[in-house]
C-alpha cells in the first residue's frame, strides 16, 4: 500500500507522468512493495524554496507506506527516486527532498488492513 506525492517546480505533460509513474513502479520494490497497490500522485509548477531561494528545478517526494522498510532500502530507494527525476526533469540530486512515512494503519476499499 504506498502512495508517492510528487511535488515539483516544472510542468509535467501526460507523456512524462506516465514515464515517472512507470519508473517509480519499478523502483518500489526496493521498499517490498509492489506496483499492484501503488498510487501515484503529481502536483507540477510547484513552488518550493531551499536555502531561502526559489528553486528552477527541485522536487518534494512524499512516500507512504503500510508498514516500515530497513533504512538501507529507504536510501536505495532515495537513489532510484533521484535518478529517476534527474533522467526525466533534469532536477538535481540537491535538489530533491524525500521523505517516508511508515504507517500501521492504512484503509483501501471499505475497511483497514
Amino acid at each position: 500500500m504506498p502512495f508517492i506525492d510528487s511535488k515539483v517546480t516544472v510542468a509535467l505533460d501526460a507523456a512524462k507522468k506516465e514515464s515517472i509513474k512507470q519508473k517509480l513502479g519499478r523502483a518500489v520494490s526496493r521498499l517490498h512493495k509492489s506496483e499492484s497497490y501503488l498510487m501515484v500522485g503529481f502536483q507540477d509548477n510547484y513552488t518550493l524554496y531551499l536555502g531561502g531561494k526559489k528553486l528552477e528545478r527541485g522536487a518534494y517526494v512524499e512516500v507512504s507506506l503500510f508498514g516500515k522498510a530497513s533504512p538501507s532500502d529507504y536510501s536505495a530507494m532515495t537513489g532510484d527516486i533521484c535518478r529517476i527525476l534527474s533522467e526525466e526533469l533534469s532536477i538535481p540530486a540537491d535538489c530533491v527532498y524525500v521523505t517516508y512515512h511508515g504507517l500501521s494503519d492504512w484503509g483501501w476499499n471499505g475497511s483497514n488492513f
